[in-house]
């Protein structure tokens, strides 16, 4: 009954009663928690990546530009050494590698495009559109450089690019992507253990 004073002084208990508050404010925190947690860690873990890719591809850099790395299977293999390495930090990597070879540091850093006429303005080299092919390989490179190591003296520019499945699944849960992408570059000139290649003129054709 409402007047019972017994019925009052259990609703005055109740009212004042904190027990069990807690646990509903833990449930309500924790999950809340967990992902900021979740989020840090998978944070810091793409940051030691890309710290480590940093570190690796300055070595193979730097292997690759003695006189034997200029060899098809000596690059294959540095390149392995890469994968290989990346892959003790994320199993499930996938891992790309480019080389693009200079004959100066000026010309890598400008990575200017091989001069061409542009008919339809849209900044890209068409079919049938001529260009100035100045490294003499056939085709209209966009970047002004050459694939592979190069030779003597040579600079190249040395890029690994990574993509591996993030360590939680809850990024598309906020409108993220479940893998990371991570991409290390270095420049450096080949030892100078001969005479320095050069291009002759530079031949006019069509892009293809």
């Amino acid at each position: 009954m409402a007047g019972d004073p017994t019925c009052r002084t259990l609703a005055r208990r109740l009212a004042h009663d904190r027990q069990g508050a807690t646990i509903v404010e833990f449930a309500l925190v924790a999950p809340v928690l967990a992902v900021l947690l979740m989020g840090a860690f998978d944070i810091g873990h793409g940051l030691y990546v890309n710290a480590a890719l940093q570190g690796i591809v300055q070595k193979t850099a730097r292997d690759s530009a003695l006189e034997g790395g200029t060899s098809t299977a000596t690059a294959a293999a540095l390149d392995k050494q890469v994968a290989d390495q990346v892959r003790v930090l994320a199993r499930n990597a996938q891992v790309s590698i480019s080389r693009r070879f200079y004959r100066n540091y000026a010309a890598a850093a400008a990575k200017k495009a091989e001069n061409f006429t542009d008919t339809n303005k849209n900044g890209t080299c068409d079919k049938g559109e001529p260009y100035e092919d100045a490294n003499l390989n056939g085709t209209w490179d966009p970047d002004g450089g050459n694939a592979g190591q190069g030779g003597a003296k040579d600079a190249t520019v040395y890029t690994a690019t990574v993509s591996y499945t993030r360590l939680f699944p809850f990024w598309p849960l906020v409108g993220g992507s479940p893998r990371a992408r991570v991409s290390a570059t270095t420049v450096l000139r080949n030892q100078p253990y001969g005479d320095q290649g050069s291009y002759g003129a530079a031949v006019v054709r069509n892009c293809a």
